[in-house]
């Protein structure tokens, strides 16, 4: 071993820093939930405000997602990792002492920007970990998302009953600066860049055909599916969407590589990936709902906001497990496996859900047997993204599949909230409502799982072991370190 690899730092420091990272921007998409009654008090404001507060992290982390993810492969993986931490944590204070409904939503804007963190950390680990370690290692960063989903519910209601929605926000900013600092001083850079001009123009209208449809999702529940309004926004921004695809093509360097993404392997996992997403939010919403119902509706358990969190623990817990098994038996039998069998086992879960949610064990035990599923597909879905693609596109093909993420998520969590609604009499959710929520969740997950079935196995890509030097922040010096084969 020479004395430069002997100096580089223990992988596992370079875990626990890029998991506290990923952790900080993962709790952030869920621990508001239970918080949105006082922020409606808080802030003077109705549930159509309040989900302005949902609705702008979701679309800027949408559109920072792949972009900070391309910023990484061209500029440096740790240099943008900071930046979009320091950007999370910056969002975070202006929310937490801000009094106004749109302040607080302009810093959940901010906070979006560390839509990034994931992508970049895959990035992170597949150019500085041993070949042996990266699938357990982004298998460990995917469960992170679903754990972080879950736990996310609890800490907020825990947050909300014990303190206010400002602790919410400081919890956030303090987890955000101290990644940020532990990532400069105590991981190093990446070697493998990828030197291009940044396609601003492609940002620019992805970011329109991004925004377009999820603010439509995002109130569809509100204005109805069917609506001229939300028909219109949806429609539109899968016209930018599909003119955005033609402008990539015919830019000499893209912010996405088209061909790449069309690639089976990468456009069947981001597929799956889509639909695990609607399944796992549908139930972050469903359960928390239905455990805080009053008894006297016949299914709820009259729970505060920190017992319905309670409930998803076991569940967070297995994720954790299978997150790095998952990426143990992908690099046994191919990644496909674990993704098709989380993809089965969701929907078993759901499933069951949907025939059983009477007491707080069968919602226990039955969210246990969905977290399990969803804790190995989410390990497996980046690993078959870098498997398919070469060191060079990590960042931009990660980023694109949190994006997708991002999009499943919000349509599970939308189309539930409509079901729930059309069911309900005299504004309260029928127990009906929720046998059908679950069931529809249930169908899309076992999708995912057969879609995962159809993808090919990925052409095997060998790169560089990290450069002797390993704060280069120069391209790679030696043609050999980076070869690819097709």
């Amino acid at each position: 071993m020479s004395a430069a690899h002997a100096a580089r730092p223990h992988t596992t420091r370079t875990l626990l820093i890029l998991g506290v990272a990923a952790l900080a921007f993962a709790l952030a998409q869920t621990t508001l939930v239970p918080a949105l009654p006082e922020l409606m008090r808080a802030l003077k404001t109705d549930e159509s405000g309040v989900s302005w507060t949902l609705t702008g992290y979701l679309v800027a982390a949408a559109v920072f997602t792949p972009l900070v993810g391309r910023l990484g492969d061209i500029y440096g993986k740790r240099r943008l990792l900071v930046i979009a931490l320091l950007a999370f944590a910056g969002g975070s204070i202006i929310s937490a002492v801000s009094a106004s409904l749109w302040l607080v939503v302009a810093g959940r804007v901010v906070q979006g920007v560390g839509g990034g963190i994931f992508p970049l950390c895959f990035a992170i680990i597949r150019d500085e970990f041993p070949p042996d370690r990266v699938a357990r290692g982004v298998g460990l960063m995917s469960a992170i998302a679903g754990i972080g989903g879950g736990i996310g519910l609890v800490l907020g209601g825990v947050l909300v009953d014990q303190v206010s929605y400002h602790g919410i926000f400081w919890l956030g900013a303090g987890m955000g600066l101290g990644a940020a600092i532990a990532t400069e001083l105590l991981i190093p850079e990446s070697p493998i860049r990828t030197p291009a001009r940044v396609d601003v123009r492609g940002a620019v209208v992805l970011a329109i055909g991004l925004v377009l449809p999820l603010i439509a999702i995002s109130q569809a529940h509100d204005v109805g599916w069917g609506s001229p309004r939300t028909l219109l926004l949806v429609g539109a921004g899968l016209v930018v969407l599909v003119l955005w695809v033609a402008l990539e093509r015919r830019t000499t360097q893209p912010l996405a590589d088209i061909e790449a993404l069309a690639r089976p392997p990468v456009l069947l996992t981001n597929l799956t990936t889509l639909l695990v997403g609607f399944g796992m939010f549908g139930s972050f919403i469903l359960i928390p709902t239905l455990a805080q119902a009053p008894t006297s509706t016949g299914y709820g358990f009259s729970s505060d906001a920190t017992h319905a969190g309670l409930l998803l623990v076991p569940g967070c817990l297995a994720m954790l497990a299978l997150g790095p098994a998952s990426g143990i038996i992908g690099s046994r039998v191919g990644n496909k496996v674990p993704l098709a069998i989380g993809g089965f086992l969701t929907s078993l879960g759901l499933a069951l859900l949907a025939v059983a949610h009477d007491t707080q064990l069968e919602v226990v035990l039955f969210s246990l047997v969905m977290s399990s599923g969803i804790g190995l597909a989410f390990a497996a879905m980046p690993n078959l993204i870098i498997e398919a693609v070469p060191a060079a596109q990590t960042g931009e093909s990660t980023g694109f599949n949190a994006l997708v993420r991002s999009v499943g998520s919000s349509l599970g969590s939308q189309v539930s909230a409509t079901i729930l609604a059309a069911s309900a009499v005299a504004g309260v959710a029928t127990d009906a409502g929720f046998t059908r929520a679950f069931a529809a969740s249930a169908v899309v997950a076992a999708c995912a799982g057969v879609a995962a079935t159809m993808i090919p196995r990925a052409r095997t890509h060998v790169h560089a072991p990290v450069l002797d030097e390993i704060g280069s922040a120069a391209p790679l010096a030696d043609p050999a370190y980076a070869r690819e084969e097709f």
